[in-house]
Formats: structure tokens, sequence, C-alpha cells
């Protein structure tokens, strides 16, 4: 069965940090094409960012020097590094995924066709 299980989320004062993981299994995690998007009440779903099957990162500019992601090929992680917290990053955050083989790919690619999707976690930053 293919399956995304994030974690991670949680409530922190602005300025904090926190890191969402993302457990995949079913599928060919190491070159998958897979993201971070986040969807804030009353606001459509946006990226985060993403990590295409060659390991090249695309950031959206809200993320790019707060936001790392990452992924461990070992136990089929892919993680999500968040400082610097603000209020506006207040949001369900998912993790989803493309089962095969995306080289060059961005968020808005990833967005159409992705087709896993992780039931989403929480996170919350007070000011």
């Amino acid at each position: 069965e293919v399956q995304l299980v994030e974690s991670g989320g949680g409530s922190v004062q602005a300025g904090g940090s926190l890191r969402l993981s993302c457990a995949a299994s079913g599928f060919m995690f190491s070159s998958s094409f897979m993201g971070w998007f986040r969807q804030a009440p009353g606001k459509e779903r946006e990226a985060v960012g993403c990590i295409d099957s060659d390991g090249r990162i695309t950031y959206a500019d809200f993320a790019k020097g707060r936001f790392t992601i990452s992924r461990d090929n070992a136990n089929d992680i892919l993680y999500l590094q968040m400082n610097s917290l603000k209020p506006d990053d207040t949001a369900m955050y998912y993790c989803a995924a493309a089962g095969r083989r995306v080289a060059g790919g961005n968020c808005a690619i990833l967005l159409l066709i992705a087709d896993t999707w992780g039931q989403g976690t929480q996170v919350t930053v007070s000011s």
C-alpha cells in the first residue's frame, strides 16, 4: 500500500522551530518526486518546497532561507526543517509524492501529478 504519514507538527511561538517528518511506504522513495505543501483556513493549498528525482530542491519564496527539505533514503523519510517561524506559517502541512521518477520538476508540476498525499500535520505559530 502506498502511504505517506506526516508527523512533527505542533504549537510554537514566533521565532521557534519545528521539524516535520513524512514517512513513506509502498513506492520507490529514493527516486520519487516529492514535496511539502500547506493550507491555511480559508486559503488555497500552496507549495512549500519540492525535491525532484535527482535531488534538486526548489522552495517557495516565503520558505527560502528559513525552511530546509531533506530526504533520508535509508529510512524513506522526507523532512521539512522550519526555522524562524512566523504566525503566517500557521497551516496544515502535507507531504505529497508522485510515484515515479521526475527530473527537473517544480512544485507546480507536483501539485498536478501527485498521486499520494499524507493526512497532514498541523503547525500553529503564536505571536
